[in-house]
């Protein structure tokens, strides 16, 4: 079992796909984020599965550092740890990746794009991390026009079992975490909880006051086995935390403010599992409710509350998947999502602190088609519809095939997808917002050739892709001085607003290569995004978009002693980026190298500890925020 902090919790199809998420009965790899359980030769999809032994070596507190050395991932924090953290799949946008946690999509309505938050996702009880690279919609919803990142977390095997670990490091940094569950018969369960505390590093370039995080949460979750093909599932989700950071202002006077924001986050989750036609026919009826509370604060200002806001997801939904006949199967189903978002700020010049409800409804259905019609070839084929309760309706469609010609050694892939996001509510209603936003729309494809070698002991992989986006919602600056005739936004806060640009194009190459030697193991990717303004008549015409890195190469190194040591080294390196549209400033590119150890001792136990960027790189995801220094940690877990 590994650690996690996640910000909800939810419930796999039915409880056995959970169980079979691992790997088939002939070992096989099985790829869960299809809603149902599909074995990797049958995706079409470029993935990437990181299991639970690969989590626990890389020893990653935060899931956004896992995931930044997958393949053309890039990630930008705002600082340390609890700092704001976002994700790029393919240089797309954050808020085109759809975090998925147990089989449940994910999102808050308060993060500006209306995504999900990475910044406060740990890997406290993850147990398998899924990545589909590419638009993803039939399944997940029209808003994954980047990927799906795909959760699995740890699931009980045993009458009682229990896990510990505890860490500590660099920058005050202690992190606990206990989970206790059983499986039975009448009842499957599982409670958890976590305490992580860090003084931080100072947010701001130039800044001197480390800048802390605290957080706790809470998870637990039952199955009742209510017959032999019906099941009943509750889970529920807590969190809190705490999150200090500079204001630039209060930096040349000297005096740390001690400004800091306060997150608080919970989820609810019921659904009836059951099955038909000798379990070929299964179905899930779910309802699921997360809610965000989010409070900044500038003690040294008057007021000193600058920012509320408060977000709620409701989620209702069915699910079928029937295996019609050999070789065929079928994924349909129908979805209601209710949106509801009230944010306020002292800036607001016709009502300070008014937080106006809006809502934002969608209506959906979708169905997919796996077919098998010869051995060795897999052809899928799907469609949605979605209805917004302001932009009216949308369908897309996804086709895509894959073939081995040797049982697995060889894959050849392709796909072709559509996507469709409609503007989030903080886009169109909060101070920055406008109401003439324009949903974005988008298509893709991608082909790519995996093969291994020596027994699958050197796996290799190329994929190339391209997406093309038009209406990209972006954040554009007021004219100064702002003047009548300025976008509303403008006459509100003076600053800036959402706005769409009239076109994107991305396009880039993935190489992946595995290996195993007896003791030694090693992994390596290249990637080469490139995702430009086609923004015609544009100045930033063919220009890379802002804080995607063109060129991503991550590599990692083990090697496994007597006595149950192994040591390992690992390698991230990204290029040069723009901060910003204009593409006025540019982000030096940067490597860090990472080297770690464990020893596995008896009765479970596990000691390890690591080195982060051990040169002491210093180097910015984002213009004017610090990134964390040489680190490390040491810490000591155990499963019983």
């Amino acid at each position: 079992m590994i650690r996690t902090t996640m910000t909800a919790l939810a419930l796999c199809l039915v409880p056995a796909d959970c169980d079979a998420a691992t790997a088939a009965d002939d070992g096989a790899i099985v790829i869960t984020a299809l809603r149902t359980p599909v074995d990797a030769t049958q995706v079409s999809s470029s993935v990437t599965v990181i299991d639970s032994q690969a989590l626990e070596s890389a020893q990653s507190l935060a899931l956004s550092d896992v995931l930044d050395r997958t393949p053309s991932i890039s990630m930008v924090r705002n600082g340390g740890y609890g700092q704001v953290t976002t994700l790029r799949i393919r240089g797309a946008d954050p808020a085109e990746t759809v975090m998925v946690i147990d089989g449940m999509r994910m999102t808050d309505p308060t993060t500006t794009a209306g995504g999900f938050d990475f910044t406060h996702l740990f890997t406290d009880d993850i147990a398998r991390v899924e990545v589909l690279r590419g638009p993803q919609s039939i399944l997940w919803g029209s808003d994954a026009l980047g990927g799906i990142v795909n959760v699995t977390t740890v699931v009980p095997t045993r009458p009682l079992q229990a896990d510990l670990s505890v860490e500590a490091g660099s920058n005050q940094t202690v992190d606990a975490h206990g989970g206790l569950g059983g499986a039975s018969s009448l009842a499957d369960w599982r409670i958890s909880g976590t305490a992580f505390a860090t003084q931080g590093i100072p947010t701001l370039i130039g800044g001197t006051q480390p800048n802390g995080y605290t957080r706790q949460a809470a998870s637990g979750t039952v199955t009742f086995h209510l017959a032999p093909a019906v099941s009943l599932d509750l889970r529920g989700y807590w969190n809190s935390a705490r999150t200090s950071f500079s204001d630039t202002f209060s930096l040349p006077s000297g005096i740390y403010a001690g400004d800091y924001a306060l997150n608080k986050q919970w989820s609810a989750y019921a659904g009836l599992n059951f099955a038909l036609i000798d379990g070929r026919f299964k179905n899930r009826l779910s309802v699921q409710q997360d809610q965000t509370d989010n409070e900044d604060l500038y003690p040294l200002e008057t007021p000193p509350l600058s920012f509320v806001g408060h977000g709620r997801t409701v989620r209702f939904e069915y699910q079928g998947v029937l295996s019609a006949a050999r070789g065929i199967d079928l994924v349909f189903g129908a979805e209601r999502e209710e949106q509801h978002m009230r944010v306020g700020s002292p800036y607001d010049a016709i009502q300070p602190y008014e937080l106006f409800p809006e809502v934002a409804l969608t209506n959906s259905v979708y169905a997919e088609a796996r077919v098998s019609p010869v051995q060795g070839l897999t052809v899928n084929g799907g469609v949605r519809h979605d209805h917004h309760s302001q932009f009216g309706g949308n369908t897309v469609v996804s086709a895509g095939a894959v073939y081995t010609p040797d049982h697995g050694t060889t894959l050849l892939r392709a796909s072709y997808d559509q996507g469709f996001k409609a503007p989030s509510l903080y886009q169109l209603y909060s101070d920055y917002g406008s109401a003439t936003l324009q949903p974005e729309r988008a298509r893709g494809w991608e082909a790519g050739v995996d093969r291994s070698l020596f027994g699958h002991a050197v796996q290799l992989g190329v994929v190339w892709w391209e997406r093309h986006t038009t209406s990209l919602i972006g954040f554009a600056y007021c004219p100064y001085p702002v003047t009548p005739s300025a976008p509303p936004a403008c006459l509100l806060n003076g600053f800036g607003y959402y706005a769409n640009v009239a076109a994107a194009q991305g396009r880039g190459l993935e190489l992946t290569g595995k290996a195993r030697a007896g003791h030694l193991s090693a992994d390596a990717n290249y990637a080469i995004v490139v995702n430009e303004d086609r923004t015609p008549g544009a100045p930033t015409y063919g220009v890379q978009l802002p804080r995607v890195p063109r060129h991503l190469f991550n590599a990692a190194l083990g090697y496994d002693l007597p006595a149950g040591i192994t040591p390992g080294v690992a390698l991230r390196w990204a290029g040069a980026s723009f901060d910003n549209a204009a593409s006025a400033l540019v982000l030096p590119g940067y490597a860090l190298v990472d080297a770690r150890v464990e020893w596995k001792g008896p009765q479970g136990i596990v000691v390890f500890g690591r080195i982060e960027n051990i040169g002491d790189k210093q180097y910015q995801t984002a213009s004017g925020y610090n990134a964390p220094g040489r680190t490390a940690y040491v810490g000591v877990r155990g499963h019983f």
